[in-house]
């Protein structure tokens, strides 16, 4: 079985440890407690057949804040960066800190999700797409479950081509 190395990264408050829970765990919680340094966790999927095993970096903080460590990023395959669609600042320097991920992980995959779609309406979510200067993977929910499952089979496929 193949393994890779995933991290979820972002902006404080962005719903990086909610997407974590309920990928792994299928929970959800509405309280707020920020993560301190790093959570792993491993969850096994099946895609096209193949089963590929994820192991799952939920980090602290910015992306290129110094607060964290760059360790954290070696031997990563995939990126999930999530930005808040209801906090603008979430996703003012997102072409900056892609580059930046890009530059950690030479190669790797980076998916770049606007989380919180439940608290959006259809219309607040043009306006967002019209902020951003660049396309993003897809949208997501971390509170019903929206989208996340995809999200992890679409990097999971990406990860085993």
């Amino acid at each position: 079985m193949i393994s890779k190395k995933v991290i979820l990264t972002g902006s404080f408050g962005v719903g990086k440890t909610s997407l974590f829970n309920q990928f792994i765990y299928s929970r959800f919680s509405d309280k707020y407690l920020t993560t301190i340094g790093v959570k792993v966790n491993k969850k096994t999927i099946e895609v096209n057949g193949r089963e590929i095993s994820l192991l799952v970096w939920d980090i602290a903080g910015e992306v290129s804040q110094d607060k964290v460590p760059t360790s954290y990023f070696l031997g990563a395959s995939g990126i999930i960066y999530v930005f808040d669609l209801t906090r603008p600042s979430t996703y003012k320097n997102l072409e900056e800190d892609i580059n930046y991920l890009k530059d950690m992980v030479k190669g790797g995959i980076i998916k770049v999700v606007g989380n919180k779609e439940d608290l959006v309406t259809e219309e607040q979510l043009e306006e967002v797409k019209k902020e951003i200067s660049m396309p993003w993977d897809i949208t997501t929910s971390a509170k019903t479950g929206k989208n996340v499952e995809s999200l992890f089979q679409q990097l999971g496929a990406e990860l085993l081509d």
